[in-house]
């Protein structure tokens, strides 16, 4: 079992009392836009993660949290959450409050967000690699890839998406 999969399992120990809402097929849990205020911990059925209408995951994993990071973030949700099958979900309605007040949860959120960071630097690390002599948009793996590991502003190209984007 991974340090994640193990995250995910110990999350769901601590649900205990939360209320579980049940979601149909197709129903946005989160949709990406201004911040709702709520995380949701899936128990079971599967989930689609999008970006601007573009699928960038699917979770089946009873555990996984969502809304995490506009709670640790304070703003608003970077992504649509939509149920892909029946899900129940349960439903945190005050997110930052609740993560202040559990530090048991954060922890365990914390995990899963340092597995997802890892995932998403390796991906780009491979992605330098593989177009280090570009002079186009994939030059810029470079500039994101030393932002992430650098925690600091990528220097976005005039006319990227990043240069638009003022939480960056």
């Amino acid at each position: 079992m991974t340090h994640v999969e193990t995250s995910l399992r110990s999350v769901l120990v601590h649900c205990e009392g939360l209320p579980r809402t049940a979601f149909a097929a197709d129903e946005t849990l989160i949709g990406e836009g201004p911040a709702t205020g709520r995380m949701f911990i899936l128990a079971s059925g599967t989930i689609a993660v999008l970006r601007n209408e573009t699928v960038v995951a699917r979770i089946a994993e009873p555990g996984a949290v969502f809304g995490e990071m506009a709670a640790f973030l304070g703003g608003d949700h970077t992504a649509t959450v939509r149920a892909e099958t029946p899900v129940e979900a349960f439903v945190i309605e005050d997110a930052r409050a609740y993560l202040q007040g559990h530090p048991e949860i954060v922890f365990h959120v914390a995990s899963i967000l340092a597995g997802r960071l890892q995932q998403a630097t390796t991906y780009l690390a491979d992605l330098k690699r593989q177009f280090a002599d570009r002079d186009d948009h994939f030059g810029m793996v470079d500039e994101v890839l030393e932002a992430l590991v650098q925690r600091q502003r990528p220097r976005a190209r005039v006319g990227s998406e990043l240069a638009e984007d003022p939480r960056l």
